[in-house]
């Protein structure tokens, strides 16, 4: 049964309409222009589709790679990008910078990542529990920013034992974030088990003068249908559901605009889709890395359908755009979409953490705003 969403007003995120209130999660080393431009090709160019992560400390010393990852389509509105750091000082400069050069128009801070390179030095889903520093960066980010919206997407918790996203949200509205999503899982968690939705309710119910937005756990339209009817979120961020299924935001649209939902692609199409892909990587990136690059989403394109293990194989080695277009001329075009075992959870889950890497005496006192030493060493995601 499909779920149905009371009316509510549309979402905002500063001066940005977003119709439908879906947004395409960063994920590193998969939110490059290209896969963001093949989402935005099937879903509403009004939608957010955010730049993978990108680190604070890199934009101040403008490495030249960090630069060409913050590239963005000449027609992307509004240019989304996510920012990782811990010192409020550097958020500031990077943000400043960002404004200044005229290169977002929309900036995330990621508090969510609980990769242990990561939260050893207390950024990502660590640093929320210090609660003044995290409260100075809203602060530094927020000034800094001026007319650009700043928002920030965080986790339940550090663990079961420590969960911080009351208080994160808390700070980040008092601050002047123009929105919030949560992640509905804690860092101990990774990607693994269920996201445990009734948490974005309680943050829906805490944060009440500026949009709450929900992540975890959406694979179909109709999961986002559910989660917005049950927390009352004001909209969804997708992230791992949409692995090599970029059409998802064209379901997505459908579903919260209240139309028929497209049935999935059959093989063939997907051949065509997966070929594009590669397509806009070789625009971006050259051929070389672009190749590199498509391999890691042959699995994810190709979940459920009757492939055989030796094309799996050679799709998953594949050298050249001319070897793409051969192997997908192989592939059985009138083969269905294999709802039932291609529409669950994909990309990375890792099995639950005993114990989440922190920095020596981080859990001793939540009010310290010391900014962790090393903290800023340059990150590539998580």
């Amino acid at each position: 049964m499909t779920a149905v969403i009371e009316a509510r007003p549309q979402l905002r995120i500063g001066p940005y309409a977003v119709d439908p209130p879906v947004v395409l999660a960063p994920m590193a080393g998969i939110t490059n222009v290209a896969f963001r431009t093949l989402c935005r090709e099937f879903g509403s160019s009004t939608a957010i589709y955010v730049c993978e992560m990108i680190t604070a400390r890199a934009v101040v010393e403008r490495n030249e790679k960090t630069l060409h990852m913050m590239a963005f389509g000449p027609d992307e509105s509004p240019r989304s990008m996510q920012l990782y750091g811990v010192d409020p000082k550097t958020l500031g400069e990077a943000v400043r910078i960002i404004v200044g050069e005229g290169w977002a128009d929309h900036i995330d801070m990621n508090l969510g990542c609980p990769v242990r390179k990561v939260t050893r030095l207390g950024g990502g889903s660590a640093l929320p529990y210090k609660r003044r520093l995290f409260a100075n960066i809203v602060r530094e980010m927020v000034a800094a920013a001026g007319e650009v919206p700043v928002t920030f997407k965080f986790r339940v918790g550090i663990d079961e034992d420590h969960h911080t996203y009351l208080d994160t949200g808390r700070i980040a509205e008092a601050e002047g974030a123009a929105a919030v999503s949560l992640h509905a899982r804690t860092a101990a968690q990774l990607y693994s088990g269920k996201a445990d939705w009734s948490a974005i309710t309680r943050l829906k119910e805490t944060v009440t003068t500026i949009p709450v937005l929900g992540n975890g756990d959406i694979f179909t339209a109709d999961d986002a249908l559910r989660m917005m009817a049950e927390t009352g979120c004001d909209g969804v961020v997708v992230g791992r559901g949409c692995l090599g299924r970029p059409w998802l935001f064209a379901e997505l649209s459908a579903a919260l605009r209240g139309e028929p939902v497209p049935e999935g692609p059959a093989l063939g199409r997907v051949g065509k889709i997966l070929i594009r892909h590669a397509e806009l990587l070789v625009e971006h990136d050259g051929h070389d890395k672009a190749m590199r690059d498509i391999r890691k989403h042959m699995a994810w394109y190709f979940m459920g359908f009757p492939v055989g293990s030796e094309l799996r194989r050679k799709f998953a080695t594949v050298s050249s755009l001319d070897q793409i277009r051969e192997l997908t001329a192989q592939l059985d075009p009138a083969a269905p979409f294999p709802t039932e075992a291609a529409t669950g959870p994909r990309g990375r889950q890792g099995s639950p953490q005993a114990k989440v890497s922190l920095p020596d005496g981080w859990l001793e006192d939540p009010e310290d705003d010391t900014v962790p030493q090393a903290a800023d060493v340059m990150h590539s995601g998580g």
